[in-house]
């Protein structure tokens, strides 16, 4: 008799432990839906979806986006430099009127702009650069202001 009344209590105390664990998943359950059905849920997780999928295409297009800006950008003039000096040493001519300006890309495409300045004419030459190199003959000048546009360029 002892053992039944035993069992029977533990019975009941199983039951009431399931109970109130029933009771509370109820609670957790109508603190998730919110008083929302499982319809209105349903579209809400569809909703998330949807705007998943937006989210992806968006990330996908700026990575595309970034990617042709980077191949514009690495065309693009990326140092500038500028070198002044006189052609006639010693003459008195010209001064340091003289200049060479160099614009390149920073894998080295761009031009070389040199100017030749004395009293009774202006001469302006333009070389092209191709990795820093030219197919035309480059002055000293010239092949510094190269030099110095790529070292800005690192």
């Amino acid at each position: 008799m002892f053992e039944e009344s035993l069992i029977v209590y533990g019975l009941v105390g199983c039951t009431v432990l399931l109970l109130a664990w029933i009771i509370r998943l109820e609670m957790r359950i109508r603190k998730l839906l919110g008083g929302k059905t499982a319809k209105t849920l349903e579209e809400a997780v569809k909703e998330l979806h949807e705007n998943t999928e937006k989210l992806n295409h968006f990330q996908r297009e700026a990575i595309s986006h970034f990617i042709n800006v980077e191949k514009r950008l690495s065309r693009s003039v990326q140092a500038v430099e500028t070198i002044r000096f006189n052609p006639f040493k010693g003459t008195g001519e010209g001064g340091n009127q003289s200049f060479s300006t160099c614009f390149v890309s920073e894998n080295g495409n761009g031009a070389v702009i040199s100017s030749l300045y004395s009293r009774d004419r202006v001469s302006i030459f333009s070389k092209p650069l191709q990795k820093f190199v030219s197919d035309f003959e480059l002055t000293g000048e010239e092949k510094n202001v190269i030099e110095n546009a790529k070292k800005n360029l690192k």
